[in-house]
């Protein structure tokens, strides 16, 4: 019996949710990356954390970590080889409900969006 899934801790939504290709674009359903996938990229590649970090920001283990990267990873890339859409929605996600500690200075979290603009 497999284990169940545990809710991953999420500062906030993506703001844009849908990328489109320009061009010969393939007319297949987009690719769709769930927003547990893009919070892993976006805390990996786009703030530079280490797994450990963004395993304690998320509150899962970093084995958890490395596995979301990878299947996040490979939908990107499938949208921009075959090109096709990539839509961000879905996964078993907890927005955080109060500014955290270790939120501080962070301009994505939820409760400083519209306020840093």
């Amino acid at each position: 019996m497999a284990r169940p899934s545990k809710c991953r801790c999420i500062c906030s939504m993506p703001r844009i949710t849908e990328f489109l290709p320009r061009g010969e674009a393939d007319l297949r359903e987009p690719v769709v990356l769930q927003v547990d996938e893009f919070e892993v990229i976006r805390l990996l590649d786009y703030k530079g954390f280490t797994q450990e970090q963004c395993a304690g920001r998320m509150n899962i283990s970093r084995t958890t970590v490395t596995r979301i990267y990878e299947a996040g990873r490979r939908k990107v890339a499938q949208a921009l080889v075959e090109g096709r859409g990539l839509s961000i929605k879905g996964g078993d996600v907890m927005i955080c409900t109060s500014l955290r500690p270790e939120c501080a200075g962070e301009l994505h979290c939820c409760h400083r969006q519209g306020k840093e603009d």
